[in-house]
């Protein structure tokens, strides 16, 4: 399977450090140029670890479409890979992309939503501790959907 992945998503991925999970579970990823150059900006939180992690990923789309919506740049090629190679998951969390991309039939997954296949598959034992990781950064998560989750998760 393949999964092109946005920037949000990769971020709160690496905040609570499963980025390695994203091969395990779909095999091939692939970063956009475009979400590349979001998440290694420099004083950026966790730019080393995604750059590291981005090796090997980064791909150039070959489309220049400019969609007439207020997309950034980094979910708009995410989008465009995704359709150019016939990815099998979008990985992104951004609410307005993700509405988007399903009105193109295209498979979103959240990052909360990779972690919960991640302990569906074994990868992970607990969701809970992720939670808060992710609720001590700067990355918002409310009461509502932690709770969802982790009810999602059995825990």
């Amino acid at each position: 399977m393949i999964l092109i992945a946005d920037s949000s998503a990769l971020i709160t991925l690496s905040i609570v450090d499963k980025l390695d999970i994203l091969e395990k579970l779909f095999g091939e990823v692939y970063i956009p140029k475009a979400v590349y150059e979001e998440i290694v900006k420099k004083n950026k939180q966790e730019a080393n670890r995604l750059r590291d992690f981005c090796q090997g990923k980064i791909k150039d789309i070959s489309t220049k479409i400019n969609f007439n919506i207020s997309l950034g740049k980094g979910e708009s090629e995410a989008i465009i890979l995704y359709k150019e190679i016939e990815a099998d998951f979008l990985l992104c969390d951004d609410k307005k992309a993700k509405k988007f991309a399903k009105s193109f039939d295209i498979n979103v997954i959240g990052s909360f939503g990779i972690l919960l296949r991640a302990k569906e598959k074994g990868l992970i034992s607990e969701i809970a501790p992720l939670i808060e990781i992710v609720k001590n950064s700067d990355i918002f998560l409310s009461d509502s959907a932690s709770q969802l989750i982790l009810k999602m998760a059995g825990e």
